[in-house]
């Protein structure tokens, strides 16, 4: 047994993790009236009047409001000019206005009457209006029903060229949040024991998130033992653990609404020769993949340069298993898959500020399967880890 998994007591496991979020500071007003600023650009130049961020990511992200989505709108509506309006729920007006970090006019409705107008009524005869894209049908029917003449666009010709380019210090907090969930996937690894259930170990990992400051937990988590590993995100009934399994985990926490995201698959006992081989395969193709992200590639280049070589390797072809059934990498940020995405037919160029993951994960049906996911980030040097990736399949954690 490596000594990086199992040998440890849950309890101790626990004891040695501790808070880890001193000193990372959440997004300032000013970025996120830069934020604004830049989305304004952007609506000028694509000739677009406003945009309406429905409750959700793009909300705080423009604005630093944080805000579930129901069927009464909660929203802001920024004006090409820079102009920012909030359109809210009357009785709501007590909660939400404390919660704004941002000035902007309030504006209110009440139950029996359409928010929609109201939207409408403050474009002032604008007529070409961004739709926040992650907005439900009922917004934007509302919209085109108070003003069957507006011109619905979507959002994410404006949300999506912003929020792909990270800030350093949105860097700063997406780098805290991986070594937490780093920190965890070693804890977790040295408790486990042969028995233990995906329940037991979903748990623990919860905990130790809360442990090295994560508030809220683990934001999600996937726990996979043996033949379930084949499967990307599980089955309806898991198996517990047993010597010789492949153990698969992938969870994340979010820390200032920023999100983590990495897997370890290795071997719970020893690694038959297998095992070995395949999770060796892993290994090296999030390696090419990693090679090939370089400053003005396009984004489906690094999916081709994992997926090239594992067709050496007699995977595939394409989406075909055994082998790679989905793509290279996402990116991440808020949301936990965002733009851009490493994929076939994707030719964004890779630019300084992008965010990915890199998984390449290979599924072998009827035997196990083998994820290996760290992200990185693009600088003006090339792409750098945010997480050293895992070294051995016995080695998970460098």
């Amino acid at each position: 047994m490596s000594k990086q998994i199992g040998g440890a007591s849950a309890a101790d496991a626990l004891a040695r993790l501790s808070d880890m979020t001193a000193g990372v500071v959440p997004i300032t007003a000013d970025e996120f009236s830069q934020r604004q600023a830049n989305a304004c650009q952007l609506m000028q130049q694509q000739q677009v009047d406003a945009m309406l961020l429905t409750a959700g990511t793009n909300l705080y992200y423009f604005t630093g409001l944080h805000w579930y989505a129901s069927e009464r709108l909660v929203a802001a509506l920024l004006l090409a000019d820079g102009s920012l309006h909030y359109v809210i729920p009357e009785f709501e007006r007590g909660t939400i206005a404390p919660l704004l970090l941002l000035p902007g006019e309030l504006h209110g409705w009440q139950e029996h009457e359409s928010p929609y107008q109201l939207c409408v009524q403050l474009l002032q005869g604008k007529t070409v209006l961004a739709l926040d894209e992650s907005a439900a049908f009922f917004i934007a029917d509302g919209l085109k029903t108070a003003n069957p003449a507006l011109q619905l666009t979507n959002a994410a010709g404006i949300s999506a060229p912003c929020r792909r380019l990270k800030s350093a210090a949105e860097l700063a907090i997406m780098q805290r949040a991986m070594d937490m969930t780093l920190a965890v996937h070693k804890a977790t690894a040295s408790m486990l024991y042969s028995g233990i259930t995906v329940a037991e170990v979903e748990a623990f990992i919860d905990s130790a998130h809360r442990k090295v400051g994560a508030a809220e937990g683990s934001y999600f988590v996937i726990v996979l033992f043996g033949g379930d590993t084949a499967f990307p995100h599980g089955v309806a009934k898991p198996k517990a653990l047993a010597d010789g399994d492949m153990v698969l985990i992938d969870t994340g926490c979010r820390l200032h609404g920023y999100l983590s995201d990495i897997t370890r698959s290795y071997v719970f006992g020893t690694p038959s020769a297998r095992q070995r081989e395949v999770w060796q395969h892993e290994k090296t193709a999030q390696a090419a993949a990693f090679a090939a992200a370089q400053l003005g590639v396009a984004c489906q280049e690094v999916d081709r340069a994992a997926r090239a070589y594992l067709t050496q390797q007699g995977y595939g072809p394409g989406y075909q298993l055994p082998g790679l059934p989905h793509r290279t990498g996402h990116g991440i940020g808020l949301d936990i898959h965002e733009w851009p995405y490493l994929v076939e037919g994707n030719q964004l160029p890779l630019a300084e500020g992008m965010c990915f993951s890199n998984e390449p994960m290979l599924v072998l049906p009827g035997e196990f399967g083998v994820r290996l996911e760290d992200h990185f980030y693009m600088t003006e040097q090339g792409p750098r880890w945010f997480t050293e990736p895992a070294r051995a399949v016995d080695q998970p954690f460098s």
